[in-house]
């Protein structure tokens, strides 16, 4: 017992002493990115280990190397704008016509539920999964224009986001200049209808406005999953003889 009361002792001493300490240091800022971890860090493998997830790799890859379909070129998701984050924002906002029977007014995705890049040329089921790999579902809101404004403004707080239907002029400390929805002043009083995903409609990623609407302002269509929805226009797109291609075209703007 006297042992265990001297450790605890020790500890909480150095935590004080740690605690007390200052540094002259201060965080300027900070920069995020994403790192793919592919056949580069594949060293020393473990040969019965793969023995054992052979089979089970086999059935796998039977599933997801399938080609079904193809892009004009490397679509990525980056901050303020990317083509990855447009192309989906349009499928999700176009998507909402088949629940409302009309396009919705804007579309929203979130950078982070975007994980890889798409590739230039085949794409496979794969590919997809990787870009979506949550189970994250089309949630259509009604928004007033008040609400959209501050919405808008959560946006420019994180420098931009995957976005339809809409253009933001963004200052460089990250305040909201101005925008509108097609092309038109935002009417305050006036209900819009949004497109996202689950997720970010329950004010997740910094989008906290989403946290003012009830159960009643949201469309949840039955199994209409993120991914579900970019596979079906990725193969309809394949059909129709057309590569899959975006790119960026000023909906959000940073103003130097």
């Amino acid at each position: 017992m006297r042992i265990k009361s001297l450790i605890l002792t020790g500890a909480v001493s150095a935590c004080l002493l740690f605690m007390g300490c200052k540094s002259g240091y201060k965080l300027q800022s900070f920069e995020g990115g994403r790192y793919p971890i592919d056949a580069q860090y594949d060293v020393n493998q473990d040969k019965e280990a793969l023995a054992i997830l052979a089979p089970y790799k086999k059935t796998v890859d039977s599933i997801m190397s399938p080609v079904i379909s193809h892009s004009a070129r490397v679509l990525t998701a980056h901050r303020p704008e990317s083509e990855l984050s447009n192309l989906v924002a349009d499928i999700l906002r176009f998507a909402a016509e088949e629940h409302i029977g009309r396009v919705a007014d804007v579309g929203v995705i979130n950078m982070g539920g975007l994980r890889t890049s798409l590739p230039e040329g085949a794409i496979t089921f794969g590919n997809i999964y990787e870009i979506t790999p949550f189970e994250n579902s089309l949630c259509i809101c009604d928004m007033t224009g008040k609400q959209l404004r501050s919405l808008f403004e959560d946006m420019a707080r994180v420098r931009g986001e995957g976005l339809s239907g809409a253009n933001l002029v963004i200052s460089k400390d990250r305040k909201l200049l101005s925008a509108t929805v097609g092309g038109e002043e935002i009417v305050d009083s006036k209900v819009y209808k949004v497109a996202t995903i689950d997720y970010v409609a329950e004010g997740n990623d910094h989008l906290d406005t989403f946290r003012q609407l009830t159960e009643a302002d949201k469309l949840l269509p039955k199994g209409e999953t993120v991914r579900q929805l970019f596979l079906n226009y990725v193969v309809r797109l394949e059909k129709e003889g057309k590569l899959v291609d975006s790119k960026v075209e000023g909906r959000i703007i940073i103003k130097e």
